[in-house]
């Protein structure tokens, strides 16, 4: 129940963090607010990150630094770039595809054992998300370039994410030190680029700042500290389809964005609760 508790928490801690991401559009381009996001976030984790054992852990910190350079320096740029073109509901949309692409992982590279209604828990959670990409034709026409930038960003995070499941199962790392050394492989690979960001950034009054600061400790340290959690407990197929119903979460930040909600969205949300029901009845069965 733990893994399961996480992983909503972590959809619903990265729905709002989109939402705030998006707001700062004005900010700076995708690539400076990942650095602004990994640094801020890296340095809250400093404590942790001094806590680790650094000399008896080493093939295990190098993957999981590895994790961070292609699921969060690589990944998260490509979502925030989705983010900006696409808008929240319709980059969360796309990820759709990641229930259904982490639960063929699991079984093909992790050699993990899904129960059938996990992969119909799966399907639901696709098929609803799928849904409400439908009634994006009201929005119109969506940018292809972004589209491409959010299915980079899945395939990305979902590299990572197996990476960081392989080392949270064979060693004595807890989550949060996952999460620490992953954001800071991501902040690394983005090193060479801060002295730049920090000429292009552009906060112009206090409550950019505040929204800054807010979408770092919701959407990257506290999200990517659940999303471990996750990792740790349940297989990623399962984790994911569960991490994946922040498109109906995404419904309640609609109207701040102007977005209308419709029919198709209520629909949505019926299919992603029956989804997320059959995927946690999966796990308590695998428990």
């Amino acid at each position: 129940m733990t893994g399961v508790l996480a992983a909503l928490g972590a959809a619903i801690a990265w729905t709002a963090a989109s939402g705030l991401w998006r707001s700062l559009s004005t900010v700076g381009p995708a690539w400076l607010l990942n650095i602004l996001k990994n640094s801020l976030a890296t340095l809250c984790f400093l404590p942790v990150l001094l806590s680790i054992p650094w000399g008896g852990s080493g093939s295990e910190l190098i993957w999981l630094l590895l994790s961070g350079a292609v699921g969060i320096a690589v990944g998260d740029t490509f979502y925030l770039l989705a983010l900006r073109r696409l808008g929240t509901r319709r980059t969360l949309t796309v990820e759709a595809i990641g229930p259904v692409l982490a639960s063929i992982g699991s079984v093909s590279l992790m050699g993990e054992v899904l129960e059938p209604s996990a992969w119909v828990g799966a399907c639901c959670v696709t098929a609803a998300v799928l849904l409400v990409a439908k009634q994006g034709a009201s929005m119109g026409p969506a940018d292809p370039t972004g589209l491409i930038c959010s299915c980079l960003a899945v395939l990305c995070g979902l590299a990572g994410a197996f990476l960081a499941r392989h080392v949270l199962t064979s060693s004595s790392l807890l989550p949060v030190q996952s999460a620490a050394v992953r954001l800071l492989g991501g902040w690394l690979c983005l090193l060479p680029f801060c002295g730049r960001a920090l000429n292009q950034l552009r906060l112009t009054n206090r409550m950019q700042g505040g929204a800054v600061v807010a979408a770092v400790l919701l959407g990257t340290n506290l999200g990517i500290v659940l999303q471990q959690i996750v990792f740790k407990s349940l297989p990623v197929g399962l984790g994911v389809s569960l991490m994946s119903t922040a498109p109906v979460f995404a419904l309640l930040i609609s109207p701040i964005e102007r977005e209308k909600i419709q029919i198709l969205d209520a629909c949505a949300a019926a299919l992603a609760v029956t989804g997320v029901a059959l995927t946690v009845m999966a796990g308590s069965t695998g428990a």
